[in-house]
């Protein structure tokens, strides 16, 4: 008689899932990858899961509400939008470094590059790029509207200047750049905050 199928668990599913994407990215990871990385059948995925295009959202919506999150963490949760920014570029060097996980953002690596059959999933993780920078712009513009920077600030430039940062970091990671050396560089880049500061005598002391 034959043994009753092993129990799906779909959270943890999707957590293997998520690493396999975060590691080979959307293309580079293959159904018999996914079969081998989650320990069930294709049918069984696609069962759950709908597609692989519908698996490949629910790891990124996985990630970016835990590890991947930690940029919107960092930009509500700070008192300033000097410390906000400071955390942000700290917590991306912690979390594309960390051991144990894929090296690098997830958003970011995961389809940069695709065939035209999935320009659909390229477009996607575009647009959670572009919203990540809005969110930099809009903590940009709040500290313009507190005084903390300068009124003539162009939040827009700064902020595309921390996103193309925040990727920087990302593939440095991606490439073996170990976390120290990614943490050193983060007080240059802070230096494009601190001459937008209203008042830059007081600011340079903070978080040194």
């Amino acid at each position: 008689m034959a043994g009753r199928p092993r129990e799906f668990d779909r959270d943890k599913a999707l957590e293997s899932a998520r690493d396999a994407f975060w590691t080979r990215g959307y293309e580079g990871t293959s159904m018999a990858d996914l079969v081998a990385a989650l320990g069930i059948a294709s049918a069984r995925i696609y069962a759950a899961f709908g597609s692989k295009q519908q698996l490949f959202r629910e790891a990124v919506g996985l990630y970016e509400a835990n590890e991947g999150g930690f940029a919107l963490r960092a930009l509500a949760g700070q008192p300033t939008a000097r410390q906000a920014v400071d955390k942000m570029l700290r917590d991306a060097a912690e979390t594309y470094t960390r051991p144990g996980k894929p090296q690098g953002c997830m958003v970011v690596t995961a389809a940069t590059n695709c065939a035209a059959e999935n320009d659909a999933v390229r477009d996607w993780l575009t647009g959670h790029r572009h919203k990540q920078t809005e969110s930099i712009v809009a903590r940009l513009d709040r500290g313009v509207a507190d005084g903390e920077l300068k009124a003539d600030t162009d939040t827009h430039m700064l902020g595309d200047y921390l996103a193309t940062v925040m990727h920087g970091l990302s593939v440095q990671a991606r490439d073996g750049v170990v976390q120290a050396r990614l943490l050193a560089f983060i007080p240059l880049a802070m230096q494009a905050i601190d001459a937008a500061l209203a008042n830059q005598v007081e600011s340079r002391s903070e978080d040194v």
